[in-house]
């Protein structure tokens, strides 16, 4: 859901995986990071941001709204997706008032094989990063 929308997300292998193992803390219903107080609320956006400081990232280093556009930069850059397959995944509405009225096209086949290529792609750099590691710490990407 968002924005009171409903809203699907294609899964890559990766995530898939995550859940399995997640799956024995979680439970088979509910947030799969809920609330620490609510269980059933989902996790705010000031707890992730406390858990970006805890990281030791500052607050005009990294946001969690930030990721997404992160996100989408890189998946533009890529050349590889259409705009609107892209738009799409972020759940934004088209820009274009009148054509979002008439295009109700979900882009699915090229979300699930793009949000593969994301899960893939941080895979990669998690595995390069990993490779330099001279002082036992990994080096920050970007």
């Amino acid at each position: 859901m968002k924005m009171r929308r409903p809203h699907e997300i294609p899964l890559s292998r990766q995530v898939l995986a995550y859940l399995a193992d997640l799956l024995p803390l979680t439970g088979p219903q509910g947030y799969v990071f809920p609330a620490f107080h609510a269980s059933q609320r989902p996790q705010s956006e000031n707890t992730i941001n406390q858990a970006f400081r805890r990281m030791g990232y500052g607050p005009g280093e990294i946001t969690p709204h930030g990721l997404r556009t992160t996100a989408s930069t890189l998946l533009n850059e890529s050349g590889k997706w259409s705009p609107d397959a892209i738009e799409r995944s972020l759940a934004h509405a088209d820009a274009n008032g009148i054509r979002g009225i008439y295009n109700r096209s979900r882009y699915w086949e090229e979300r699930v094989a793009m949000h593969q290529w994301w899960s893939d792609y941080l895979d990669e750099l998690r595995n390069a990063t990993a490779l330099d590691k001279p002082s036992g710490k990994m080096r920050a990407c970007g």
